[in-house]
């Protein structure tokens, strides 16, 4: 595990996703990331996402996050999130152990209870409902940490079983991290007892704040320190020179996305890297220390750079304020 120390240090990532029509793009960003000195790039495992309409690209998750991870050498790979729903646990634990191999020990693997995805309706696959779904959230993370340990693993849940089961190689990793992902109550209790990081959107702080209290609650029922719990938000930005500028990506934004998401909460900013400053450093006084942008294809590149070299050096100021 993490020192605290170690905990304390900000880090800054991409969320690339993989809606690229080919992998050389994909490819692209993330050795250009990791060039920048950003900490950590992640996918997600939807396999149909609603935000280039039905019939966009998507590439799949964790295969494309094993390719990646074979072409960096330093950053952070990780998934934000992988659902319940998709396979079984063990599957995802000989996957995940795999990547780990593969990365040099660089996996973070998030888990979620899953949501919204085309591919329950075009591929005719069955979304258990929420409360099912938040069941196997909390088996699968057991099911993961005790193969992880290599086994024998005994386990007997309500969806998921194993019986003298084996996993070899272990993870690179003696702590491979999960991360699990969302602000919902049932999804709080789940990474209360096993995350090792906590990720949601950049929520209004008020909301954050609400949502943070509620995961402290659910550690102190299990007996859990919640500094033990690495605290992550994931947000958008365009970061422009000029307000001219700025107001032209918004309206661009709005044109190619038919004003479905000009207005998403997870903008935090269209305009100067102190304006996005301004509106991430109240979450350094909530515990927030991974601050995650998310990229849409075609990556903005001018944003991805002006994040790294100007608003990043401002938050790690920032935060020596605070522990100072």
């Amino acid at each position: 595990m993490e020192g605290r120390s170690d905990r304390e240090t900000l880090r800054f990532g991409i969320h690339s996703g993989q809606q690229y029509a080919d992998f050389p793009g994909l490819r692209s960003l993330w050795q250009a990331a990791e060039s920048l000195g950003y900490d950590w790039v992640s996918l997600f495992e939807h396999f149909r996402p609603r935000i280039l309409g039905p019939d966009g690209p998507c590439l799949d998750g964790m295969t494309a996050l094993s390719a990646l991870a074979a072409v960096t050498g330093r950053v952070r790979c990780a998934m934000l999130v992988t659902p319940v729903t998709w396979r079984h646990p063990a599957l995802l634990a000989v996957a995940a152990a795999t990547v780990d191999h593969v990365s040099g020990g660089r996996l973070e693997l998030g888990l979620g209870a899953g949501g919204d995805d085309l591919a329950f309706r075009q591929y005719g696959i069955e979304q258990p409902p929420p409360a099912t779904r938040l069941e196997r959230l909390d088996e699968a993370c057991r099911v993961l940490r005790a193969l992880w340990d290599g086994g024998p693993a005994d386990f007997t849940g309500k969806h998921f079983t194993l019986r003298e089961a084996y996993l070899c190689p272990v993870p690179v990793q003696a702590r491979l991290p999960l991360v699990i992902g969302g602000a919902g109550a049932g999804t709080l209790r789940a990474a209360a007892e096993h995350a090792d990081v906590w990720n949601c959107l950049a929520l209004p702080p008020a909301a954050y704040r609400a949502a943070a209290d509620t995961l402290a609650a659910h550690c102190a029922r299990t007996g859990r320190d919640p500094a033990e719990i690495r605290r992550s938000v994931t947000f958008r930005a365009v970061l422009t020179p000029d307000a001219a500028a700025a107001r032209r990506a918004r309206a661009a934004l709005a044109d190619s996305t038919d004003g479905r998401s000009a207005d998403l909460p997870e903008y935090i900013a269209f305009g100067s890297a102190q304006e996005c400053l301004d509106r991430l450093a109240p979450y350094l006084g909530l515990g927030v220390r991974d601050f995650l942008l998310a990229v849409r294809p075609p990556p903005d590149l001018a944003t991805v750079e002006r994040f790294i070299t100007e608003v990043a050096p401002a938050l790690r100021e920032e935060a020596r304020r605070w522990t100072v």
